[in-house]
C-alpha cells in the first residue's frame, strides 16, 4: 500500500500540509520536507485535502508555523499527527487587534 504524502516546507515549520484524499483517523502518511527527510506519522482526526497536521506536540499559546511564517497560535494543546484548523488555531492575520 502507498503511503499518503504531507509537506513539510519550511525547517521553522510545526506543521504539515495533506497531500492526499481519504485521511481518517489512524491513517499513516508521509511527512516530507524539502532536504528529502520523511517520517511516518499516524494521523488523529479526519483530516481534508490541503489541510494540515501538527508535526510535534504543540502547547496552548504557541505559535503555529507555515511556509515559516507564524499564521495563528494554538487554542488548545494540540498533539502530534492531530489535524490543525480553525477548532485549535486562533488565526493572527488580518484581525486588525494587534
Amino acid at each position: 500500500m502507498e503511503l499518503k504524502l504531507a509537506l513539510k516546507v519550511d525547517d521553522l515549520d510545526n506543521v504539515a500540509t495533506i497531500f492526499a484524499n481519504g485521511i481518517v483517523d489512524g491513517t499513516q502518511v508521509e511527512v516530507r520536507d524539502k532536504k528529502g527527510n520523511s517520517e511516518i506519522m499516524t494521523v488523529i482526526g479526519d483530516v481534508p485535502y490541503g489541510h494540515k497536521i501538527a508535526l510535534r506536540d504543540i502547547a496552548k499559546g504557541e505559535p503555529i508555523m507555515k511556509y515559516g511564517e507564524s499564521i495563528g497560535a494554538a487554542s488548545h494543546d494540540i498533539r502530534k499527527g492531530e489535524y490543525v484548523h480553525v477548532h485549535n488555531l486562533d488565526a493572527m492575520r488580518g484581525r486588525g487587534d494587534l
